[in-house]
C-alpha cells in the first residue's frame, strides 16, 4: 500500500459546531499532523457543494485517505463513504469524528477545551486512517 496520504475536513456544522470551538485552529493543527496532506474547513460539509469538494480533493491532492470531522456518524458516515467511493478512493478509507456530539455539545460553555478535546479526537482520528487497509463487500 503506498504512503498515507490524508485528506481532512473539518465542519463548521453551521453554528453548531464552529459555535463552541475554533474550527480554523483545528484545521490549522491539523495540518501539522502526520500524512496529512490537505486540509480544509467547510460550513456544511455534508452538503453537495462539500462533497464535491472532498471528491475533487482526492483527485487534485492525490488522497488515499479522508478523514471528516463533523457532527454524527449514525447519518453522515455513509454519505461520506458513498463520496469517497465515487471519487475512486476505497470507501473503507474513510474515518469519521464526531466534534460536534463529543466536543462542541458536551462542552458548550469550554471554548477551549472543547478546541483542544477536537484536536486530540483529530489526532487520533487521523492516526487510525493511516492504519486502514482497504476491504471489499461481500455478499452473504
Amino acid at each position: 500500500m503506498d504512503e498515507p496520504r490524508v485528506g481532512v475536513f473539518v465542519c463548521h456544522c453551521g453554528n453548531n459546531i464552529a459555535g463552541f470551538l475554533d474550527v480554523s485552529a483545528v484545521t490549522e493543527y491539523s495540518r501539522t499532523l502526520p500524512h496529512v496532506a490537505f486540509a480544509q474547513e467547510n460550513l456544511y460539509t455534508c452538503s453537495d457543494n462539500g462533497r464535491s469538494e472532498i471528491a475533487h480533493a482526492i483527485g487534485e491532492q492525490g488522497l488515499n485517505r479522508v478523514v471528516v470531522a463533523s457532527c454524527t456518524p449514525r447519518t453522515h458516515e455513509p454519505l461520506f463513504r458513498a463520496t469517497c467511493q465515487d471519487a475512486g478512493l476505497n470507501p473503507y478509507l474513510f474515518e469519521f469524528v464526531n466534534i460536534r456530539d463529543q466536543c462542541s455539545w458536551v462542552h458548550m460553555q469550554n471554548w477551549q477545551e472543547a478546541t483542544e478535546k477536537a484536536k486530540d479526537l483529530l489526532r487520533m482520528g487521523v492516526a487510525r486512517a493511516c492504519l486502514l487497509e482497504p476491504k471489499e463487500d461481500i455478499e452473504v
